[in-house]
């Protein structure tokens, strides 16, 4: 790959993150401090990431794979999201809001599958070329919560800039995508059908009986992961921690380093064990941010953040290569579309209604929540989906397949996997 095209991707990698990073984080602590919203409009504002997941396979398959160079496309979704970005910084309600938002999300959604599909199509070899690169979204997200920490938005009550921030960016990488190498449409691309875009040819991977615990299990434990996304924030920021958003960016940083270390992990526990040590550290999490203060037990609110790394990593990425593992290579498109539809899609979708609705029922007489409340239903779901995983999860052999095929192919999966 050309110099000049390894700075222009990573450039558009950074500013995707960022974009994201940079408003999402804080969006509970906006909605509750400055549009005065219940905790259950923060859960339906959050959902809108679902909804986007759900809509973009449409959009990438029925527009970006037939018709338009991706990156063309790429700079037109995000010079609209410029300006609904720039509109949500100044409606004054939810009902204003809400609606931009919910539009941005559709629109946002498939330009991270367009962002891969721009670097995978300029690489020769994308196990080793894709990794360097994606790296840089991930420190685009932490960039923005560090730049929102620093500039103290959380406290002085300028969340609303966080949005003019992703405006802009978002406004900047529009224009630089047609800057990007072009990409288009791949030639002979047959006719997108619904059940392509949906992953429906996978379906049959749901016979196996442990893939089918897998499948539940991921879509349960999306369910306490939404509350983590949508209150975490709140969370701290009405504990009094200072710079909330930069100390909720140590996540990413822990995401980096046990994805770095997964190999050696792999190899010496498996599938099934790195399933559950994932599905464990949530249980963990929550337990800690209930017991959790910004006195005495400080550490537990770090602690908390920093075992991102393992929820995140050890469940969805290790799921991501039992899948890839177990479809085969004629499935592993449609299996990976109908885990993140299942997941991101339905899971967060019900974790984000849910969670709304428990937050509002334990706000307290003085505008605050009992968060120990709060935080041990999650706690308790993740639990539950551990145990049945546990009891009902047996596929010993696609799990020695699946290591194998990590040790073969570790750095294909970080570059499907990094986030």
């Amino acid at each position: 790959m050309h110099p000049v095209t390894r700075v222009k991707l990573s450039f558009m990698m950074f500013l995707e993150f960022f974009i994201w990073g940079a408003w999402f984080v804080t969006l509970g602590t906006y909605l509750l401090s400055e549009l005065s919203t219940s905790a259950t409009q923060v859960g339906v504002a959050f959902l809108t990431q679902s909804i986007g997941a759900i809509v973009a396979p449409f959009i990438i398959g029925l527009v970006a794979d037939r018709f338009f160079p991706a990156q063309r496309i790429l700079g037109v979704l995000h010079l609209l999201g410029a300006a609904l970005l720039w509109y949500a910084s100044v409606a004054t309600d939810f009902d204003s809001f809400y609606p931009a938002i919910l539009v941005y999300m559709v629109l946002y959604m498939p330009t991270l599958a367009l962002v891969n599909s721009i670097s995978f199509r300029q690489m020769q070899d994308p196990s080793k070329e894709f990794p360097p690169i994606r790296v840089l979204g991930t420190l685009g997200w932490i960039v923005a919560g560090l730049t929102i920490g620093w500039l103290n938005w959380e406290q002085n009550g300028n969340l609303g800039l966080t949005f003019r921030m992703a405006s802009i960016a978002s406004a900047v990488l529009g224009l630089f995508s047609f800057t990007l190498p072009h990409t288009p449409p791949v030639k002979g691309a047959g006719k997108a059908t619904i059940g392509d875009m949906l992953g429906v040819e996978a379906i049959g991977l749901l016979k196996n009986r442990s893939y089918l615990t897998f499948f539940l299990a991921s879509v349960a434990i999306c369910i306490p992961l939404a509350f983590y996304y949508n209150f975490t924030n709140p969370f701290l920021n009405e504990l009094g921690m200072d710079s909330a958003a930069g100390k909720q960016a140590m996540g990413q940083m822990s995401e980096l380093l046990f994805l770095l270390l997964m190999p050696l992990f792999f190899v010496r526990l498996g599938v099934k064990k790195m399933l559950a040590i994932g599905m464990l550290a949530w249980v963990v999490r929550y337990v800690f941010f209930a017991f959790g203060d910004i006195d005495a037990n400080y550490w537990m609110l770090i602690g908390g953040i920093v075992l991102h790394g393992i929820c995140y990593d050890f469940f969805f990425v290790t799921g991501q290569i039992y899948t890839d593992n177990l479809a085969g290579p004629r499935f592993k498109s449609a299996a990976q579309g109908m885990i993140t539809l299942a997941t991101y899609g339905v899971g967060m979708l019900i974790g984000s209604l849910l969670s709304g609705v428990i937050v509002d029922a334990f706000q307290t007489s003085g505008g605050g929540h009992d968060w120990q409340s709060v935080w041990l239903i999650p706690a308790g779901i993740a639990a539950a989906v551990l145990i049945l995983f546990l009891l009902l999860f047996r596929d010993r052999k696609a799990c020695k397949e699946a290591t194998e095929h990590l040790n073969t192919a570790s750095g294909q999966t970080k570059a499907k996997s990094l986030s």
